[in-house]
């Protein structure tokens, strides 16, 4: 019996540690196959970057909100209760408030003419005790309760005001824009930048494997009395100074992935592979370079800077607005109560309410008025000259991208045809080396020479479409709703 529960036990816990194992292989080995537009397109759905300039959008609405708030109806709730502990004590001074002066004044002659003194007459000059001690003021208990209501009727800086914030919001939006068309520059160069570490790792692994075959060719004719020791070992050096350079490769395919991978937005431990060479977008370089648009109009930071500056004319008449009456309407609806005794005996509550109209007129403000108008005025003056120097700026960026573009191209045509006139000289050498008239250093030279043919040619062609990701970049042509998630759509 308890061998059999031991056993369970034993199978119980070998199935868990291989489901274990098994789900932490799935995790470890998933895969994730990229082109140029699904990476784009997870990038704009899951980068942080593009997270955080959406919800900056959604501040700058709530705060339009928040502006249109005001011209609506303002109601308020009060509740108060007061406790008198020492009431207020008021005096009377004069004949017109002094009782018994005033009794004394007709019943006094009566009580002359009986021989008898009338009773508080102020004989000796003092006034009466009522003038002097005086009397309390008010009851123990105070309740008010009710609502107020206020609502603006005239209010020019505030309509202003909504003007500024929807121009805001606007101003947030084309941020959040440049956000993306940041971070697809970045991606995009980013693959870029993979390929090239792909195809030149590929170009590497090439002359490492001929060298290796070179090596082996060398090992086997030396064992047959065909080779002397130094070619051979010629040959394996050859190897070995490869190797570093193919492991450093090697390590930049990682890197230049890992690179990608934090761009997107994505868990570093995802594999992705990337089936796509950089010879692949050498056929459209021509129509993409006919097809650059040179205007500005799209320019995110020349569209910020003019939404900057509307929104300093704004602010400008905002200012003036200041010198406009203002009116406001109020109502307000109470329930009072006064009592003596207990906190909570004798509730009269009377009900009372007031509508008023409050017109307020601007003046005399010491000038400060006139002086913040002048300011705001000079503020959109200087956005003027910034927006020249900026227009500047970027058509010399502009020129310096597209002269970098036209030099790509000639590059490429240029390597492209280097690299075939490498190829067939190292296929004419490889031919005279297996039929012993050209030495392992005349093929190593036109080996070596086809390596560097290849990878300049990869590289023109990388600074072709590092050089056009940036142009669009520059100039803001990116259709940014190819790659929207297509629930967003």
């Amino acid at each position: 019996m308890k061998k059999r529960f031991y056993l369970s036990i034993a199978t119980m816990l070998v199935l868990a540690t291989v489901m274990n194992a098994s789900a932490q292989t799935a995790t470890t080995d998933s895969v994730l196959y990229l082109d140029m537009d699904k990476a784009l397109t997870i990038a704009l759905s899951e980068s942080p970057t593009i997270k955080v300039a959406d919800i900056e959008v959604q501040k700058k609405d709530y705060s339009k909100r928040e502006t249109i708030a005001g011209l609506l109806p303002k109601i308020d709730a009060s509740a108060s209760y007061q406790r008198s502990i020492k009431k207020q004590r008021m005096y009377m001074s004069g004949k017109a408030f002094d009782i018994g002066a005033m009794m004394g004044e007709y019943l006094g002659p009566i009580y002359g003419a009986l021989g008898i003194p009338f009773p508080g007459s102020g004989e000796s000059g003092e006034e009466s005790s009522s003038s002097n001690d005086g009397f309390e003021v008010g009851l123990d208990n105070t309740y008010s309760m009710g609502f107020s209501a206020s609502l603006p009727i005239i209010a020019p800086q505030l309509w202003k005001s909504v003007e500024i914030t929807s121009i805001d919001v606007q101003n947030a939006m084309e941020a959040a824009r440049s956000s993306r068309l940041s971070l697809i520059n970045e991606v995009q160069k980013a693959y870029y930048n993979v390929l090239l570490c792909q195809d030149s790792y590929n170009v590497l692994r090439s002359q490492y494997d001929n060298a290796k075959l070179n090596a082996e060719t060398y090992a086997s004719q030396y064992a047959q009395g065909t080779a002397s020791e130094y070619d051979v070992l010629r040959s394996e050096v050859a190897v070995r100074n490869i190797e570093p350079t193919l492991l450093q490769t090697e390590n930049a395919v990682k890197l230049s992935k890992l690179q990608l991978k934090v761009l997107m937005g994505i868990d570093v431990d995802i594999n992705i592979v990337i089936d796509d060479k950089l010879e692949n977008y050498e056929q459209d370089m021509y129509s993409v370079t006919m097809n650059i648009n040179r205007s500005l109009e799209n320019n995110t930071d020349l569209r910020q800077l003019d939404l900057q500056t509307k929104m300093l004319q704004k602010t400008a008449t905002l200012q003036k607005f200041a010198y406009i009456p203002t009116l406001a309407a109020q109502f307000s609806y109470n329930w009072i109560s006064m009592s003596d005794g207990g906190m909570f005996d004798n509730f009269r509550f009377n009900p009372y309410s007031t509508l008023a109209v409050a017109l307020n007129i601007p003046i005399f403000s010491g000038g400060s008025r006139y002086y913040k108008v002048k300011q705001a005025e000079a503020t959109v003056a200087q956005m003027g000259f910034q927006r020249d120097n900026l227009v500047r700026a970027l058509d010399m960026q502009v020129e310096a991208q597209l002269d970098a573009i036209t030099k790509s191209v000639k590059q490429i045509d240029s390597n492209k045809l280097g690299v075939q006139q490498a190829e067939k000289a190292y296929k004419i050498m490889q031919k005279s080396f297996e039929i012993g008239s050209a030495t392992f250093v005349t093929l190593n030279d036109a080996e070596l020479a086809l390596t560097r043919a290849r990878l300049a040619y990869s590289q023109a062609i990388y600074d072709f479409l590092a050089g056009v990701s940036d142009v669009k970049k520059l100039l803001g042509t990116t259709d940014l709703s190819k790659y929207e998630p297509q629930e967003n759509k």
